[in-house]
């Protein structure tokens, strides 16, 4: 996670938990005046379309007050849907044994995208199974992952 998506998770997460929701993670989509400030939700029951609408006012009125980014962004409220995004080491645990897409900030073993079965969670380490390969990275060096969806 940037800076940025960090001081957001921290300002952001007691008002979410307030709610009684899980707030999962932040992502900031930069991309002009077309940015996109997406936070992700979860409940124990599922989310709702009206649970994002509550997660966004509360939201809206935290940042319009705070004013943390400079430039112009469309707010989403989302779940996190059937390819659930990962952001911490808890969220990896949850996952251990499924197929995981990984995109590093910086490459590692000349690759910056790992699809693979997560092996494990070590710490602050993944180990993910790749064409029989298993690769260990870094928590920190993970740009984005998500769950890859398997409709059996």
């Amino acid at each position: 996670m940037t800076n940025l998506e960090l001081r957001l998770t921290e300002m952001l997460q007691p008002a979410v938990e307030a709610l009684e929701f899980e707030l999962l993670g932040v992502e900031f989509i930069r991309a002009g005046n077309h940015s996109t400030l997406r936070i992700y939700i979860d409940h124990e029951d599922g989310i709702t379309v009206d649970n994002c609408a509550d997660v966004s006012r509360q939201v809206s009125a935290i940042l319009d007050v705070e004013d943390p980014i400079s430039t112009e962004y469309n707010l989403e409220v989302s779940s996190p849907g059937v390819d659930r995004p990962l952001f911490t080491a808890k969220h990896f645990e949850q996952v251990v044994n499924e197929t995981v897409n990984v995109k590093l900030n910086v490459p590692q073993d000349g690759r910056r995208n790992f699809k693979g079965t997560l092996v494990e969670v070590e710490g602050d380490m993944i180990n993910i199974e790749v064409d029989n390969q298993v690769f260990s990275i870094l928590i920190d060096n993970v740009a984005k992952a998500h769950l890859v969806a398997r409709f059996d």
